[in-house]
């Protein structure tokens, strides 16, 4: 009975330690990360440069530029897999902590602040600076074709999840987020009720305290929120997309609620119009952040691969494709 109990402990204790070395395993990228000061812009940026393992450079660098939220350089390690499959076609990725009260920021000052993060970049050894180009996603996509419009050290863009028109995708994203929960008429027609009163507001420039005072609905509001709103709220990427001259790999989620990805698809089909410069991957069972409906609908499964397989999070085709349109550019 006892020398069966110890066989017992043992393949348990055994399995445990190989869950552990697959975890480990399955979280070691090839990757050599270096924590790091950009430094050149409004305020100093702590962030990550993670540069490939194999081969000895110049890399081509790709620059990250976060979506909505309070994000850290590797946005809680969501970005390895990609950094890593970026690794392969020969580029390095370089990533920032949203620095102070990001609600401080317009689209203009991310814009500013992603430049002189490109500038920087250009300075350090073993990067190519002939192969630097933009990755962002959602917000993202009023950010880097401004960037990319006023830089020609801008080389390409990969836009994931983005809007061309923060009004329309603010409603599209009220709307088609209370239809998956299957809202009652009752509900979505207060919910438009309320969000017009807030845009009525917007555009008379009222102040929080204002809108507040006069009856306004703040229940999910913070005055930052507010003056971040306000100073953004107008922002619409057709006229910078219309000015990028760079290739563009638009990517898209087929199941995505906050962002409309036929609206995007084809205002980017409209305005980026040079011949060979837009190429679009559509992912049809995909959310927003590109992860299969089903994972993201799971908590237990999302969790567990994010922990156990944090390669597997995404749709098929997802590293994939990017790794691809890296390696397009050629490598040194």
């Amino acid at each position: 009975m006892r020398k069966r109990l110890w066989i017992s402990v043992l393949s348990v204790m055994l399995l445990l330690a190989g869950a552990g070395g697959w975890i480990l395993w399955q979280n070691d990228y090839d990757l050599a990360e270096e924590r790091v000061t950009i430094t050149g812009g409004a305020q100093p940026l702590h962030g990550v440069l993670a540069r490939p393992t194999e081969g000895n450079g110049p890399y081509g660098l790709v620059v990250f530029v976060h979506g909505d939220g309070p994000q850290n350089a590797t946005h809680d390690t969501f970005y390895r897999p990609i950094w890593e499959a970026m690794a392969k076609a020969g580029y390095a990725a370089l990533s920032w902590d949203k620095p102070g009260n990001w609600l401080d920021q317009s689209m203009q000052d991310r814009a500013d602040e992603t430049l002189a993060a490109i500038a920087w970049a250009k300075t350090q050894p073993g990067i190519d600076p002939g192969r630097i180009g933009l990755w962002g996603a959602s917000q993202a996509g009023w950010v880097m074709p401004k960037a990319a419009r006023k830089s020609a050290d801008v080389r390409f863009v990969i836009a994931v999840g983005p809007a061309i028109n923060w009004l329309r995708q603010g409603r599209y994203d009220l709307l088609a987020g209370l239809r998956a929960r299957n809202a009652p008429p009752e509900e979505i027609a207060a919910a438009v009720a309320k969000s017009d009163a807030n845009l009525r507001a917007l555009r008379e420039s009222e102040t929080f305290e204002q809108y507040r005072a006069a009856g306004g609905d703040v229940a999910d509001l913070s005055p930052d929120r507010w003056a971040f709103n306000r100073r953004n709220y107008l922002s619409d990427a057709s006229e910078d997309l219309a000015a990028v001259r760079v290739p563009v790999l638009l990517i898209l989620g087929g199941r995505d609620i906050h962002v409309d990805s036929d609206d995007t698809e084809a205002g980017y089909r409209k305005l980026v119009t040079e011949p060979g410069r837009l190429d679009v991957k559509r992912y049809p069972d995909a959310t927003h952040d590109v992860v299969p409906q089903d994972v993201e609908d799971s908590e237990l499964k999302s969790t567990f691969l994010a922990i156990a397989a944090p390669r597997s999070l995404f749709a098929p085709g997802y590293l994939d494709d990017q790794r691809k349109f890296l390696t397009s550019f050629g490598r040194r």
